[in-house]
């Protein structure tokens, strides 16, 4: 039985009187015990949420990594032997904002996923598909190659150690959100193409949605069966918002 996994993406949101009132909020929040949950701050303030949320059940972990695994000279980067010291134990690797504005490549993001395992991370792997991609029915196409890249590299094996988070790119910040129906078809697809590797690994791995998920559609959604939970961007900035997605994810 896959845990399911309820993961908040602050992006690139906070003050530090800001994080301390989130903070305030996580803390008070009921949280089932079903469920395993986790916030991704940015990297300036992972220190003030380790220490806010200390002793409640939230993992802390960071939005990006370098593709050097270890300290070096690399200016404005981190390491993942870095944000493993300061206590994070995931990171996201090819979120869409990354691939599409910073031109993150599939390559580049393989050594990402290997530098993040190699430190003792578990890379939480972004996938997903453009409106245009969707419309002209290359949906399952783009993802299959996005996932299928990693495999290369890294062999099906990695993924007993990681997270995929399937979030079409035109759900994200949009108000938008793939139906249920749509999302499950995608993570049905994804883990057949896992399956057709390794069947253990297929059985395994949790698989996020994202892409506009609020407390309202969050139980319908999970309630698909391969979808075991879900990165959630704006609504994680609001604690009592994210709570409820947390309690909809152990329903």
């Amino acid at each position: 039985m896959r845990r399911p996994l309820v993961a908040g993406n602050w992006k690139m949101h906070g003050t530090r009187a800001s994080v301390a009132e989130l903070i305030k909020g996580l803390r008070l929040l009921a949280l089932p015990t079903g469920v395993e949950v986790a916030v991704f701050p940015p990297c300036l303030y992972i220190n003030q949420v380790m220490t806010g949320l200390d002793g409640k059940a939230i993992a802390v972990g960071a939005q990006n990594c370098a593709v050097e695994p270890m300290q070096g000279a690399l200016t404005g980067e981190i390491a993942s032997s870095q944000l493993a010291d300061a206590g994070c134990t995931l990171v996201l690797v090819g979120h869409s904002e990354r691939r599409q504005i910073l031109g993150e490549s599939d390559e580049l993001l393989s050594r990402k996923f290997a530098a993040a395992q190699s430190c003792g991370l578990t890379p939480v792997l972004c996938i997903g598909e453009t409106l245009a991609q969707r419309e002209a029915g290359k949906t399952l196409e783009v993802v299959g190659r996005q996932l299928g890249s990693v495999i290369e590299e890294l062999g099906v094996g990695a993924f007993a150690r990681a997270v995929i988070a399937y979030e079409p790119v035109w759900a994200i910040g949009t108000g938008l959100t793939a139906t249920p129906e749509q999302a499950q078809e995608v993570h049905a697809a994804i883990r057949a193409q896992l399956q057709a590797e390794n069947a253990e690994v297929a059985r395994g791995v949790r698989i996020l949605y994202g892409g506009s998920v609020k407390a309202a559609n969050a139980v319908e959604l999970f309630g698909m069966p391969d979808i075991d939970g879900g990165l959630i961007g704006g609504a994680s900035l609001n604690a009592d918002e994210f709570g409820a997605i947390c309690r909809a994810a152990g329903n």
